[in-house]
């Protein structure tokens, strides 16, 4: 099986307290009931011949409903998920998470249903610090937290 290519934005901001990413918990049935392990930074799927640092903005933008940060990228690497290669850039920036307006996408629900539904790509989206952020987002970003840290020092 070939591997697919995704690419996302880690939105990180310094606050007094600390340093906070922006997170997102993916939309749909079968994460409605979980939280740790349940959440992700805003990515989706390369285009074709697209280039990853664009697929990284557009994805940011359709799964937010907001328009992507528009500071330096600093390359944090690609993490793997099943079939999955995710390329990823830190980003510092601020945004209001509560003008979210996420993107949707149509899967069939209940399953063998014939029955087509609509669910948010990311149902909620908060700032959280470090420690909180290693345990909510899913085992194989959680790499992502460490290499923003060395970034940062």
């Amino acid at each position: 099986m070939a591997s697919r290519r995704s690419a996302g934005l880690l939105l990180y901001r310094q606050d007094p307290d600390g340093v906070r990413v922006l997170l997102g918990h993916m939309g749909g049935p079968f994460w409605s009931r979980k939280d740790d392990a349940a959440w992700s930074i805003p990515k989706g799927e390369l285009v074709d011949g697209e280039d990853p640092s664009a697929a990284a903005a557009r994805e940011f933008t359709e799964e937010l409903g907001l328009p992507a940060p528009d500071g330096e990228r600093h390359p944090l690497g690609d993490v793997r998920t099943g079939s999955k290669t995710i390329t990823v850039w830190a980003v510092e920036g601020d945004l209001d998470v509560g003008r979210m307006v996420p993107g949707t996408f149509t899967l069939e629900w209940p399953p063998r249903s014939g029955r087509q539904q609509q669910f948010p790509e990311l149902d909620r989206a908060e700032w959280l610090d470090l420690d909180t952020a290693r345990a909510k987002l899913v085992t194989s970003q959680r790499p992502l937290i460490d290499r923003l840290v060395d970034l940062l020092a």
